[in-house]
């Protein structure tokens, strides 16, 4: 009975030792995927730099604060960039003013389709159409050629990637969004942005939010006063030699 139970403790602690060496082999070593990244717009750029960059989807608005936006940007000297959907240029005479009055205090202007449609559900020849519509609105209205396109609402799947980088553009996205839109209220939108901020931040901002002019004072101020540079989204980018991460951070190769 003795050599039997002696046997059956041998083969028990053979069993725990071999289990207990194929866990530590196996923890040891860390897994590696040969899969790519899955292809991403720009949603922030990787950079040692306090610098951020202010951005505007300019859409349809029953009430509008553009003018507003531009004097705050005035009062602090800074830049921002702003998507322009092409619709919107020429729905008023008013609105052609107001993008004259963007592109006269030299901010950025980047693309935002014509009619803001979802880019996930629509013809490839829809998306170059939208594009195109613009750019033709924009030149013939102020002379810019954009180089930066944002889509409608965000939405974006690899076709409409490719199609739009093989237009010539780049995708901006953001990772901050203060959701001012919606008026949720001054000090929620405010401390949306301010407790996400951090190096080569993309913000962004729409035309119909009546809380942001006052919160883009208080954050502009607030950021400088920490030492940070506001600046266009084209002047934070990597131009060469990047990739984009799987959560659409640009880093230098």
């Amino acid at each position: 009975m003795k050599k039997k139970r002696d046997i059956i403790f041998v083969i028990t602690a053979l069993i725990i030792i071999i289990s207990s060496a194929f866990y530590l082999n196996y923890n040891s070593v860390k897994p590696t995927f040969k899969e790519s990244p899955k292809k991403m717009p720009i949603h922030k750029v990787e950079t040692e730099k306090k610098e951020v960059s202010l951005t505007f989807d300019i859409n349809w608005a029953e009430e509008d604060y553009i003018y507003d936006i531009l004097s705050v940007l005035d009062k602090y000297n800074v830049k921002g960039t702003f998507f322009i959907m092409g619709k919107w240029v020429n729905y008023t005479e008013d609105n052609f003013k107001k993008l004259q009055a963007i592109k006269d205090k030299d901010h950025e202007i980047g693309n935002h389709s014509y009619v803001h449609p979802n880019f996930t559900s629509i013809s490839k020849e829809r998306m170059i159409k939208e594009v195109k519509d613009t750019e033709d609105i924009l030149k013939k209205a102020i002379g810019v050629k954009t180089e930066l396109f944002r889509f409608p609402s965000g939405a974006f799947n690899e076709e409409s990637l490719k199609v739009l980088e093989d237009l010539g553009y780049k995708n901006i996205q953001w990772n901050i969004d203060s959701v001012d839109w919606r008026n949720d209220g001054e000090r929620v939108e405010y401390e949306r942005v301010m407790n996400k901020i951090e190096n080569g931040s993309i913000l962004l901002f729409h035309n119909n939010a009546k809380y942001t002019p006052k919160n883009l004072d208080k954050i502009i101020n607030e950021l400088l006063e920490k030492g940070y540079e506001f600046k266009k989204v084209s002047e934070i980018l990597i131009d060469k030699n990047y990739k984009i991460d799987n959560v659409g951070i640009q880093h230098k190769n």
